[in-house]
């Protein structure tokens, strides 16, 4: 078979749902003496241009039909396509047969993703599953050693050149046409797949088909690639528009998700201040600007270089308390037109806006393993909180309870074994991704000065030993929120009584690995 070589174009099939650009590719390749076949509406438009078409149903003899769910599924559409114009006995059949070959395919399928979006009906789905539309690429694509085929109008342009002015289709041109085809027609099947996989939990087959969006400098070090993929859902940091500062990095991104999740978990005007996905402050007010300022204060010096989130549009006074700080990102629903005149004065900061700040709903988690992919439900939605239960003689009161619950919101939000003290609804000591979890205690407790007199505890997971509450009574914690499920729950309760704190159990775990 010979390669490197350049195909001439002599016949073209366009058969396009969107029609973007289909009367001037039409035009122009009816001006390089190209015979255009075609069908239905597509033909209409081309037509309507002034450029002659000829009908697919002209060559094949047999009319569209089933409401035009048959149409180019033909021997002489296909034998066309597929003819290998490298081989003799190919060309020798096509001529035995009277099918004139075909150079180039013009396909792109029908709106399956868009419909499904838009909720329709299940027949309405059903009507969008594209079968020619899909069997044209695929022989088009299969056949690339002859034949080119086109399914983004962005590759036009390329197209017309070479056929124009080089007399037809490169090898490399149509290597690559090929390639972005397979992608299309796959992404397209596993958006089918998980139509019908909606209902299932965890799928027997996972079908993942995701659109790189950028090419980021570099991964979590130098000398590691990395690129930014779209799952198509819509949602998510992946749709956050920049509005302002440098180009975003991976661990940009990984770090303003963190964020951008943590302020979302709660209902009243949040900030959060995260370094290496962990909170170095959060807190809740009646108002942005002072939620801020909490937040600032829950760990000012680890502040530096961190992301900021707010789950309310920021407002100027906000935007003011920001810049005094070196900050990597920030992210809110909005901005208004004087913040984002005081945030762009700091030309590195990457300010990024998103649609909404509702929580997610059904997510997906998935991450990488050696050798395959670890998949789970996302840790969202409401917290069973009327499943809580106070299991000491010391009762937690109202506002007790509120900060209880803050700090336990926050803890899910932070690395296993996770320890979070909070005041008056603001993070005031932290302790992270330890290995021991009174480690986080202590780690936690001298994070926060003096501040842990008088405050909360929320862990992530049960205690294992009653060394940990001993270390959160020495400190003057109030009251302690966590799982339970441990042997020795028991002991570990006695230690509370012992101390007269609080202890809450919530009967649920928030590992975060």
């Amino acid at each position: 078979m010979t390669t490197d070589q350049t195909m001439p174009v002599r016949r073209a099939l366009i058969s396009c749902f969107d029609k973007t650009g289909v009367a001037e590719l039409a035009a122009a390749l009816a001006a390089a003496d190209v015979q255009i076949l075609s069908t239905g509406s597509t033909a209409g438009v081309i037509r309507d241009a002034g450029v002659e078409v000829t009908e697919v149903a002209d060559v094949t003899g047999f009319p569209e039909c089933l409401d035009g769910r048959v149409k180019t599924l033909h021997p002489r559409i296909h034998a066309g396509i597929l003819a290998d114009r490298h081989v003799e006995q190919h060309l020798a059949q096509l001529e035995e047969l009277e099918v004139g070959p075909i150079d180039l395919v013009v396909v792109n399928l029908y709106p399956f993703q868009d419909t499904v979006a838009a909720g329709a009906a299940q027949a309405d789905v059903v009507e969008m599953i594209d079968i020619g539309g899909p069997t044209m690429v695929r022989a088009a694509a299969k056949n690339h050693g002859s034949v080119g085929i086109l399914v983004d109008p962005a590759d036009y342009d390329e197209a017309l050149t070479q056929i124009t002015e080089a007399g037809g289709l490169t090898d490399d041109l149509r290597r690559r046409l090929a390639s972005t085809a397979f992608q299309h027609t796959a992404a397209y099947d596993a958006a089918v797949a998980a139509w019908f996989q909606r209902d299932e939990t965890l799928p027997e087959q996972l079908s993942i088909a995701l659109p790189r969006t950028a090419v980021l400098r570099y991964g979590e070090n130098p000398h590691q690639a990395a690129a930014l993929y779209t799952d198509g859902t819509g949602g998510g940091l992946a749709t956050a528009e920049q509005l302002g500062g440098k180009e975003l990095s991976y661990n940009n991104l990984l770090d303003t998700d963190a964020a951008w999740g943590m302020a979302i978990d709660l209902d009243e005007p949040c900030v959060a201040i995260i370094k290496h996905t962990n909170p170095a402050g959060m807190a809740i007010a009646a108002d942005l600007p002072t939620a801020y300022d909490r937040a600032l204060e829950g760990d000012p010096v680890s502040a530096f270089g961190g992301i900021v989130a707010s789950n309310r549009p920021i407002d100027a006074q906000t935007a003011r308390r920001i810049v005094e700080v070196f900050t990597e990102v920030v992210i809110a629903p909005g901005f208004d037109d004087e913040a984002l005149e005081v945030l762009r004065t700091k030309a590195n900061l990457r300010i990024l806006s998103m649609p909404s700040a509702l929580r997610p709903e059904g997510a997906w988690q998935v991450r990488s393993v050696t050798g395959g992919l670890l998949v789970q439900d996302a840790d969202v939605g409401d917290e069973p909180w009327d499943e809580w239960r106070v299991v000491t003689s010391t009762q937690p009161d109202e506002a007790t309870l509120a900060d209880l619950r803050f700090a336990w919101t926050v803890c899910k939000h932070t690395k296993s074994n996770a320890i979070v003290l909070a005041r008056d609804q603001q993070v005031v000591g932290v302790g992270a991704g330890q290995m021991s979890r009174v480690d986080s205690v202590r780690l936690a407790v001298e994070r926060s000065g003096e501040r842990h007199v008088g405050s909360v505890l929320a862990s992530d997971a049960f205690f294992p030993f009653r060394d940990g509450p001993d270390a959160a009574a020495a400190a003057g914690v109030a009251a302690i929120v966590q799982p339970g499920g441990s042997v020795r729950d028991e002991e570990v309760v006695a230690a509370a009584d012992e101390h007269g704190i609080a202890m809450v159990f919530t009967g649920r775990r928030h590992f975060r690995h």
